[in-house]
């Protein structure tokens, strides 16, 4: 991605320069014998050399193959705690995936590559999941690891049922296996809206149990939303959390930005180029925009940084 350009299906280079008045920058590289090892809460923050003092947001670079994203990205919150990360997953050619990170000269194939963003510039952005909400918002009643069995004292299936059938013929239709879950991070807002919801994907439902099965840990009071994901909704999401974002900042300077976009976006899901990149443009109309698409997202939601599919994450590095 280079500006309002999105190159697929193509091999090249991405090269952006920022100006950053007074930033503190530093790379670190990890590897999967550091995220075994990080168990202690200050561990990253020792051997990476950077105090959560001294950071405002980080970019992370990761090799999924030779990595495991989840358990780093869980042990960097609790170091990092309420530092925004946002970033990537390489994506690669099965069965032998090869990736490469670069970092002050060096190449690996495997790990991750961070830079922390510190001093007068800070990360600002936006994590569009691409869905649209449907029905209510509910409270769970009755769970088990990964298994919903009550909403709102009910059985589980027969909500999700009822929410689908109350929907017009056309987004019935539109739903159909685009459905998914969205999980409140913060329940001390006044009210929900699409950027405080958790994506997650609903895996199966059993109509003689009730239960539904999701690609997550929901706990017991927490509030949920059924989510319909489509080219429709991924625009107007993404238009939406765009045009928040751009009232939020309006008095502050943005250099540039950084956006890291699923690749089952892109062409394949709008019908057209650019749609992600075009529409952070004409929003923000940044001096530099360059990204990738990539096997997977990061990006908060809340105060807590999370992994994400299906996802655009754009990454602004504004004035602090």
């Amino acid at each position: 991605m280079a500006n309002a350009e999105e190159i697929e299906s193509a091999s090249g280079l991405v090269l952006a320069l920022y100006s950053l008045p007074g930033a503190r920058l530093k790379g670190v590289r990890f590897t999967q014998d550091n995220v075994e090892e990080a168990t202690d809460e200050h561990y990253w923050q020792v051997e990476m050399g950077v105090a959560r003092k001294h950071v405002n947001g980080w970019l992370a670079f990761i090799d999924p193959f030779h990595l495991d994203a989840e358990s780093w990205l869980r042990s960097w919150n609790k170091n990092y705690l309420s530092v925004p990360v946002y970033g990537g997953l390489a994506a690669g050619n099965l069965p032998e995936p090869m990736t490469q990170l670069y970092l002050d000269g060096e190449v690996y194939e495997d790990g991750g590559v961070a830079l922390a963003i510190g001093g007068d510039v800070e990360l600002a952005g936006v994590i569009a999941q691409g869905c649209t909400p449907i029905g209510e918002s509910w409270t769970l009643t009755r769970v088990e690891q990964n298994l919903i069995r009550h909403i709102g004292n009910r059985p589980a299936y027969t909500v999700l049922h009822e929410t689908v059938s109350k929907l017009s013929p056309e987004d019935q239709r539109k739903a159909q296996n685009n459905l998914f879950i969205g999980l409140v991070v913060n329940e001390y807002l006044d009210e929900f809206h699409r950027g405080d919801f958790l994506i997650r994907n609903l895996l199966g439902g059993d109509p003689n149990s009730g239960v539904l099965a999701v690609g997550a840990l929901p706990r017991m009071g927490q509030t949920i939303q059924f989510q319909r994901r489509d080219a429709a909704a991924a625009d107007e999401h993404m238009n939406e959390l765009l045009s928040r974002a751009k009232t939020d900042l309006a008095d502050r300077q943005i250099y540039g930005g950084c956006l890291f976009c699923c690749n089952q976006r892109g062409k394949g899901l709008f019908g057209r180029p650019s749609h992600d990149a075009t529409l952070v443009q004409f929003h923000f109309d940044l001096p530099a925009l360059a990204g990738f698409f990539g096997n997977g997202e990061i990006g908060p939601v809340g105060d807590k940084n999370f992994l994400h599919s299906h996802t655009a994450a754009l990454a602004l590095f504004v004035k602090k």
